[in-house]
């Protein structure tokens, strides 16, 4: 199973994407890997597509009800 997230409001310039890939066996946990990265502007965006969702950061968009999104309106 692999969740993401973004993650803002926590002191760093950059609001974190973040990925967890967990294996379970017989119902049971037994692999977790995460990777951490400051999140893309467009400027350093090679593909011109931002990390996470739609829109890169600093524009405008809808605040999520599980992370906060810091200084994004």
């Amino acid at each position: 199973m692999i969740a993401h997230g973004r993650f803002a409001g926590h002191g760093r310039p950059a609001a974190w994407i973040a990925a967890d890939i967990v294996r379970f066996e017989d119902s049971k946990l037994v692999e977790h890997w995460d990777v951490l990265q400051d999140e893309a502007t467009k400027a350093q965006s090679t593909s011109g597509l931002p990390m996470f969702g739609d829109r890169f950061p600093g524009l405008t968009c809808r605040r999520s009800s599980i992370a906060p999104q810091g200084d994004i309106p």
